[in-house]
């Protein structure tokens, strides 16, 4: 029997939903606190609720190694996907340079679990831009600690990072918000020195892991100013957070006037985590993803933190509710995992007693100096002089790029698309059907949000040739076609 929904007021949004069943079969081992059976337990309560009548689900196809090399180095890359527990030992060295070990261990299936991680945002962020959904949704996802050549904070793939690149192919300039207790070092260390991405993270600070984020970290050179951290201390509850996030938030939205949103919904800023210190109840966290949905631009939800996974499962399993236009009834429907929310059976995380440390006069002070430096930045900044990031996820094109030459230094393949078809600009074949036509909606690809023309490059069309990209890789892209839905848990 399904749950009990109601219909939220407001325009219907469409939703991808992202899920492989393959995340729950891996572990990082006995007592670490990262569970990634937290993401089949979100899933199996958000289906039993009855929110795949509301929703498309997919079954993304894992990112290969080339596109996680967007961002990450190759000598990386190639370890997450030979070191095994077995022959760890051979690679101790390679351990030690980046960062694998201890907090970020080697365990079965460890390239696997990254390459579904960052599959699920890769194409969650081109069906974004392709205008094929509102709003897109991978729990699986949310890695903000990873670095470009170092595993963080339980983190190996930075698949935000890929997601905000594959957006950036079509959008002029991307919003990130981070509501992750911990600081999402790893993503503002990747566009510290840009302007067409804006960092805004709210976490504790102060003898707390990463240890950056201060308030005073704004960015470098041409991204100076466009990167927001409001720090934060130990109990702050929903009204406090509130009083915060909205007004940064609408003021960057004035400011920066984003085409694209990426919401990172680290379930450790909850009450009762294991190992965040925050005092937000379930609906607390998530008017973080109404007030974003609110200003009506693509959205892509990912998950992150979350340490006591019945609370993480309830909290992302209310936000894909709302996100869907649906509030869920606080009685939990039966499901596979419904002894895990004894002894109430109800999907509230409430807030407790615990004092909150912010005091009125720190959050106004801290909230001053942030508007402060967004006066200092320039509405919608120019993008004329950066170049377009490549490798684009192609949802319509299957071909085996493994099938190319290594030593050609163009393959064939692509000299061949380079020659312009008939069909060249028409729909593809599943445009079109389902919501409604989408020639009657907006297209990304040729503008930005208001519907003016966009000062980013045109898009690469699918047959055409890839041009070469201010990172270390080179090639072309594979493509990202599986969307096969995964409706096997539900």
């Amino acid at each position: 029997m399904a749950g009990v929904m109601t219909a939220l007021p407001g325009e219907r949004k469409r939703v991808c939903y992202f899920f492989d069943s393959d995340i729950a079969n891996h572990h990082y081992g006995s007592g670490h606190p990262m569970k990634p059976h937290r993401i089949k337990m979100t899933h199996s309560l958000t289906m039993n609720y009855g929110l795949y009548k509301r929703m498309e689900i997919f079954r993304a196809k894992p990112a290969t190694r080339k596109e996680m090399a967007q961002f990450h180095t190759d000598e990386y890359v190639e370890l997450l996907a030979r070191i095994t527990p077995d022959n760890m030992e051979a690679y101790a060295r390679e351990q030690a340079k980046f960062n694998v070990g201890d907090d970020c261990p080697v365990f079965d299936g460890l390239f696997e679990y990254c390459s579904i991680s960052a599959g699920g945002s890769m194409e969650g962020a081109a069906r974004l831009s392709r205008d094929k959904c509102d709003i897109a949704i991978n729990w699986a996802g949310g890695l903000h600690h990873a670095k470009k050549a170092e595993a963080s904070g339980f983190c190996y793939i930075n698949d935000i990072v890929l997601g905000i690149l594959e957006l950036l192919r079509y959008h002029s300039r991307v919003l990130y918000v981070d509501i992750d207790v911990h600081h999402g070092d790893g993503v503002e260390e990747a566009f510290y020195t840009t302007d067409r991405v804006m960092t805004c993270s709210f976490h504790k600070f102060g003898e707390f892991f990463p240890g950056t984020g201060e308030l005073r970290d704004i960015g470098h050179g041409k991204g100076k100013h466009y990167s927001v951290n409001f720090p934060l201390r130990d109990g702050i509850t929903d009204e406090n957070y509130r009083s915060v996030f909205e007004p940064v938030i609408s003021k960057i939205m004035e400011f920066y006037r984003p085409s694209a949103v990426v919401l990172q919904c680290g379930s450790d800023s909850l009450s009762g985590d294991r190992l965040g210190s925050f005092n937000l109840s379930m609906r607390g966290h998530a008017n973080c993803v109404s007030f974003i949905k609110s200003f009506g631009l693509p959205l892509l939800l990912l998950g992150g933190g979350g340490y006591t996974i019945r609370n993480v499962s309830r909290a992302w399993a209310y936000e894909t509710g709302l996100a869907a236009g649906m509030e869920l009834g606080s009685e939990i429907p039966m499901n596979e995992y419904y002894e895990y929310f004894g002894p109430t059976y109800r999907l509230d995380v409430p807030a407790t007693n615990m004092e909150d440390l912010n005091t009125r006069e720190y959050l106004e002070k801290i909230k001053a100096q942030v508007f402060e430096n967004l006066r200092h930045t320039a509405h919608a900044p120019s993008v004329q002089s950066h170049s377009t990031p490549t490798m684009p996820i192609d949802l319509d094109d299957d071909v085996d790029e493994d099938l190319d030459d290594p030593e050609e230094r163009k393959p064939q393949r692509l000299m061949d698309a380079m020659v312009e078809k008939d069909n060249e600009f028409e729909d593809s074949d599943d445009e079109g059907q389902g919501v409604g036509p989408r020639k009657d909606r907006q297209s990304h690809a040729n503008g930005d949000s208001n519907g003016k023309p966009s000062t980013t490059p045109a898009p690469v069309p699918a047959t055409e040739a890839v041009p070469s990209m201010p990172t270390e890789q080179d090639g072309p892209a594979e493509a990202q076609a599986d969307t096969s839905v995964a409706m096997a848990d539900a």
